[in-house]
Order: structure tokens, then sequence, then C-alpha cells
């Protein structure tokens, strides 16, 4: 059926594309219509971050920045699913437009700038979702919050969510909000994740429940970044990390129309740059710190590349623009061929 509406949804701007297809999601869901749109993956447990999934595939964060639509997302078949970057206060983002496709590449274009309802309003919408499978959060700074006091926007957060989230993802690796990939220098970083590291155990011991913490990184860093990163990533002890954000990079898309705009850019172009930090943060962290594979998964084989890379998961987002909902049971069941042939 996606195939049938991607024309007029790609007749649209991508920012009202996607918006339209939220709601269209919504309304799948509420009359029972998501088994004909999206057939339910097969059943392919995995345990990551001590947390049981049902299958290996998820929603990226992004799609559903304030969980306004995570009923209507989950019923497509995903095993897991991340909504944000929430922000403490509430902010509308960067300027329209902020939202571009490249068709030719499968590739998207975005400079949202972490545009979100703020972390109370995302509590509640989560709190009246009747989904009850695993939900990632992920947290952010409000653009105006300076970088020295960045934490104090990450434990706001950390503290709101932490009850309702299965795990919550510390995003500093968008390249939307001025400064943020500062926080990945090491210095910083080692002092920043000490301090939510403290704050998770703190919740912990407050909630009777451990909820794992991930980071999710840039793919535009240099081998002696990624040491650094993987260094920080054992000696705090931090439960996972995501792999990767989107690129500021160009060269994939030199000569499209859009090659110019600003953003993180997405889709086919990305995976083979993502696949590369994903495959050299596991040799890094040689089992002790699991990961999520993101970035360019455009079908079945992108996925199981990303677990042959070391990634305990994947998930799913500029794919989804371009193949729709099909692509998750495509990618489970590629998964789960490649796990029984190796």
């Amino acid at each position: 059926m996606y195939d049938l509406i991607r024309p007029l949804l790609f007749a649209l701007d991508a920012e009202t594309a996607h918006g339209l297809t939220l709601y269209l999601s919504d309304v799948a869901h509420r009359s029972e219509l998501s088994r004909w749109i999206a057939r339910p993956p097969a059943a392919l447990p995995v345990r990551a971050f001590g947390i049981d999934f049902p299958n290996p595939v998820g929603l990226a964060a992004g799609l559903d920045k304030n969980a306004d639509h995570l009923d209507g997302l989950a019923a497509m078949g995903f095993g897991f699913v991340e909504v944000g970057t929430v922000t403490p206060r509430p902010q509308a983002g960067n300027d329209k437009p902020r939202m571009f496709r490249l068709p030719q590449h499968e590739a998207v274009i975005n400079r949202l700038g972490f545009n979100n309802a703020g972390v109370d309003a995302l509590v509640r919408n989560v709190e009246r979702a009747s989904f009850r499978g695993v939900l990632g959060i992920n947290i952010g700074k409000n653009k105006d919050t300076p970088n020295e006091n960045a934490v104090d926007d990450y434990l706001h957060c950390l503290d709101r969510v932490y009850p309702l989230a299965s795990y919550i993802t510390v995003n500093i690796s968008s390249p939307n909000t001025q400064g943020l990939r500062d926080l990945q220098e090491e210095d910083t970083l080692r002092r920043f994740i000490g301090t939510l590291r403290e704050r998770q155990e703190q919740l912990a011991g407050q909630h009777g429940a451990r909820k794992p913490m991930l980071l999710k990184i840039a793919p535009d860093l240099a081998e002696a970044e990624l040491d650094a990163i993987a260094e920080v990533l054992l000696s705090a002890s931090v439960d996972g990390v995501i792999c990767t954000n989107t690129t500021i990079a160009r060269d994939a898309v030199a000569g499209d129309p859009h090659a110019g705009e600003t953003g993180g850019l997405s889709g086919r172009p990305l995976f083979q740059r993502s696949t590369e930090v994903l495959r050299g943060m596991s040799r890094r962290l040689g089992g002790k710190v699991g990961i999520v594979g993101v970035g360019g998964i455009l079908d079945g084989d992108g996925a199981a590349e990303k677990i042959a890379a070391g990634a305990s998961l994947v998930q799913l987002y500029s794919g989804l623009v371009y193949r729709g909902p099909k692509l998750v049971a495509e990618a489970v069941e590629e998964i789960r061929r490649q796990q029984v042939s190796a």
C-alpha cells in the first residue's frame, strides 16, 4: 500500500509529508488496518542491555519527537520504538524549510534542531499511550543552554523520563544544535557521562529498577576521537552506544540540488561510514558495551550487515521514507535468515 501512496507523499514538501505519514499511522492503528499496511514480522527475540526485545529492528529517534504517535508506529511491527529527541523546555527548532529529500540518492537532509513540545508533554503522551513494548527515550539540551550548563538539561530530562523508559539515549551528536557535538570531546565527555551515570544509579535505587543508558555518537569522528569515546564508555561502564547519528559530509551526494543544504544527511549515503564506525567501535569495545546500528538501512541486507558488523540491534528512519513499513519485516527476516545460515 505504501508504494501506492508514496508518489502523493513525495509531491508534498518533506516536513508536511512527515506529519501526514504520522497522522496516517494513527488512522491505520485506530481502524485496525495496520496489519494490511505492514506485514507483522516473525518473532526473533534478542536480549541486549538486560532487556528482552521481540525482534532486533527498532524505530530510530527523530520520527516521533513528542511520542504523539507511539501506538500507531508500534503497530508497524518494530521490536522497539525510540522517541525524542526531547528537551527540558519546548522549542520550535530551526526555520523552515528544514527537511529535504534527495530521491536519486535515497537520502534525506534535515536541520530540524530538536523541535519538540518539551519533556513534560512527552511524558504525558507516553502515559496515555497503550504501548507497553520496549521504549527508548532520547534526551537532549535546549538550543539556548550553553554547553557548560548542558548536563543540567540532560539531568532534568533523565529524571522526568526515567520511570517510563525501557532505556534512555543521550544525544550529543546531532549536527543541528550549535556546539552540541563539542560534548563528544574526551575530557568534556568524561565529566558529562560521569555525572549522568551517577544520577542513573541514584534513579535505579529510587525506582527499584535500573534502566540502561546509551550514548548516540556522530559518524564524522576521526579514529583518535573514536578511541577516546570508547575509552570513556568502558571506564564509565555505559550500557550501550548507538552508531550513528546523521553526517555533515556531502561527498556522496555532490551535485545534487540539495547537497548544499546545511544539516544532517541520512539514508543510503550514510550507510558505509556509519557501518565503519560501528565495526570500529565493536572492535574497540570488545563486547563489553552493547551496540545499536543505525544509518542508511534501505533493505534487509543492510540490516543484517549492521548485525554482522557488531550490532545487537538496528534502527530505521530514512529507509522508511523510501521503502515504507514493509522494510521492518524484511529487515527482521533477513537478519534471521543470515543467522540461521551462519
